[in-house]
């Protein structure tokens, strides 16, 4: 799929400087197909460029994993904690004539659904709208909106998946570190599969139980996932020590934070079997080895949490089947999404069982010779 001689080389990378402002970022494409690229656009403090490329390059494994004939990208802003409209004004007309070339740029941490439209409208750009594809019958916030819970879902399938690749038939105990809008979907979609949320890690540290009803902990958790700690039933223990989500006696941990939050300096304290990434890069190589090496089970993001960036790839490439019904066409997304997810992580888990190192290689090796 690359179009370039090193496969761990991006295709290109722009560092942005802004355009009628200032501003500090990148994009970086990392493969072309068919002239097509895309990825979210991440803004915080310490994002890097090195960041953002890693990012780019889980995009285009992602994609060629799911079958999608797209390229990974990525794109970065330093945040310097100015005015936010002005900032994606200036990202807007920044990259412009990348999102007018076919690099579909959308949100990743940091930035939301309205940073996204202010950039959108500052470049004059709508998906609806390109050289050479039929165009969208419908606008991208009617068709996007719907699917907000497609990447917990397809989280939510691929911890289920692993859980009856084990044999395993007994609900089992899971801790969700991270209650954005990833963690809240999969805590309801394991819960109405019969599993027991355990605990829940928010910003401000980790509650915990035997048993945690969800939608309880949904109606005192804010739309940026912090749970209020006032509100809580007398039961819960609550834990602000760093990374107590580790320490909660579960099976099965699901990853729907930050970059890294499982690394070589607690993967010691694991105790889950089983480990589901939820977010971008949200465990270190290094971590990975030694979930490996102590037989926990992992299931990386570019498997578990393809829903929401193959949704928008779905779209973007014309894949969707638009003439259906709203209500059918969300549904025909989420089965695209839990279809994939099933497939890959059945596969990777059966590479896994038959050969040592890393099964990951091998399955997008496997995939990309099927595009």
């Amino acid at each position: 799929m690359s179009n370039v001689d090193d496969p761990q080389q991006p295709a290109f990378t722009v560092h942005l400087n802004g355009s009628g402002g200032s501003l500090k970022g990148w994009v970086v494409v990392d493969t072309l197909v068919d002239g097509l690229a895309m990825g979210g656009v991440r803004m915080t403090p310490g994002v890097t460029e090195g960041e953002v490329r890693g990012l780019a390059r889980d995009m285009t494994d992602k994609f060629t994993l799911a079958g999608l004939r797209i390229g990974g990208a990525k794109g970065g802003i330093v945040s310097d904690g100015g005015d936010r409209e002005e900032t994606f004004r200036t990202f807007g007309r920044t990259v412009k004539p990348l999102l007018h070339g076919g690099i579909h740029l959308g949100i990743d941490m940091g930035v939301t659904a309205a940073d996204r439209a202010v950039f959108f409208d500052e470049a004059g750009y709508d998906p609806r709208h390109r050289l050479g594809a039929p165009d969208m019958p419908i606008d991208w916030r009617t068709y996007y909106e719907p699917l907000i819970d497609a990447t917990g879902h397809g989280v939510g399938v691929a911890a289920v998946t692993a859980l009856e690749a084990s044999r395993r038939t007994e609900p089992a105990r899971v801790v969700v570190q991270g209650f954005g809008a990833v963690g809240r979907a999969v805590a309801r979609f394991l819960e109405d599969r019969g599993h027991v949320i355990a605990g829940v890690a928010d910003i401000e540290g980790t509650v915990s139980a035997d048993r945690l009803p969800v939608g309880d902990l949904l109606a005192i958790t804010d739309a940026y996932g912090r749970i209020d700690r006032s509100r809580l039933p007398q039961h819960v223990t609550v834990a602000n020590e760093p990374d107590a989500w580790l320490d909660v006696d579960a099976d099965v941990l699901i990853l729907a934070a930050q970059k890294h939050a499982l690394n070589a300096d607690n993967t010691h304290r694991l105790r889950a079997r089983l480990v589901v990434e939820g977010a971008n890069l949200a465990s270190s190589a290094e971590a990975r080895e030694k979930a490996a090496a102590s037989g926990a089970a992992l299931v990386p993001g570019v498997i578990a949490n393809i829903g929401g960036a193959g949704a928008a790839a779905l779209a973007v490439t014309r894949v969707v089947p638009f003439g259906l019904a709203a209500d059918a066409r969300r549904q025909w997304v989420f089965d695209w999404v839990a279809d994939r997810v099933r497939r890959n992580t059945r596969d990777l888990l059966e590479i896994a069982a038959s050969a040592a190192g890393d099964p990951l290689p091998e399955l997008i090796a496997v995939r990309r010779k099927e595009l």
